[in-house]
């Protein structure tokens, strides 16, 4: 029956309708780009190369509450495409989490977690627990099965006291008092490793986090930029973008670069004018449940 009633549905469509509903954006992931990256490998081009974060990103439990810690350098292969990218990303007031991995991912993917999590905190009246946040993320991961590149550690405070979780991009968590993630992780985790104990203070924890990113930025070419830090307590939180910036460039060349007109060549021109002109409409639907 419902063979037949699709059938009956696509033959009262137009063609043109139809083609417009499959062109249609549903919103979410989409992969359809995989086909064209894999055919313009085939054929000996470079394929796009996404931003990755690179990155230093750690976390620890302290004796009240949790302190995340991340560099701030973005790359692109060889390339530092953004040097003051923040990846200590909000999902509630009480929960925050540091994103690894490719840029877009982590960004869209807490984004998608915050909003999920501030439904059900107006549906339930009550301040989200982080084990609820964490299994909204794995399960998202698990489904697109290590496709989204997000390396994602997830800490805070709720009615259990302070919680620190470390989530891999294919789904699966871990339950830790302290953990490194990112190019810079062995060189953070050194630092965890040596100096951790139980019960810190959150000055100790504050210092043993700021030690462990800088580990990472003085030693992962993929880390850099500056230290950012996120203390989180039954108290609220507290973001500290720019909280140290080691290695800062010591000589700039007076009045800067300035390149002349001319000094790329241009090897041709050309111009070729339109018969009619190109109108460009782009239209996004939004996808509603019944």
């Amino acid at each position: 029956f419902f063979v037949a009633l699709c059938a009956l549905r696509l033959g009262s469509m137009s063609s043109a309708s139809i083609a417009q509903a499959l062109n249609e954006q549903r919103g979410g992931f989409d992969f359809e780009l995989t086909k064209r990256n894999a055919l313009l490998e085939g054929a000996g081009m470079k394929v796009p190369r996404a931003t990755k974060t690179g990155t230093t990103i750690v976390g620890m439990v302290y004796k009240d509450g949790v302190v995340l810690g991340a560099d701030t350098r973005s790359t692109q292969g060889n390339t530092v495409a953004d040097p003051n990218c923040q990846k200590i990303h909000y999902i509630a007031d009480n929960i925050w989490c540091c994103g690894a991995g490719t840029a877009a991912d982590t960004e869209f993917t807490t984004a998608l977690i915050s909003s999920k999590i501030e439904l059900h905190k107006l549906a339930t009246g009550k301040q989200p627990r982080i084990v609820t946040a964490l299994t909204m993320l794995k399960r998202m991961l698990f489904r697109y099965q290590g496709q989204v590149g997000a390396a994602l550690i997830l800490g805070g405070v709720d009615c259990n006291g302070p919680a620190l979780y470390q989530v891999y991009p294919h789904g699966s968590t871990d339950y830790l008092p302290y953990v490194t993630m990112g190019s810079g992780s062995v060189n953070a985790m050194a630092i965890f490793e040596t100096e951790y104990k139980d019960n810190l203070s959150q000055e100790e924890a504050m210092a043993i986090v700021h030690k462990a990113v800088l580990s990472g930025i003085y030693n992962d070419l993929g880390s850099g930029s500056s230290v950012d830090l996120c203390v989180i307590n039954k108290d609220g939180h507290k973001l500290m973008r720019g909280y140290d910036c080691p290695n800062p460039r010591k000589f700039r060349y007076p009045g800067g670069f300035i390149y002349p007109p001319g000094t790329t060549p241009t090897l041709s021109t050309s111009f070729k004018k339109s018969a009619e002109p190109v109108v460009v409409a782009a239209t996004v639907t939004m996808e509603v449940d019944a």
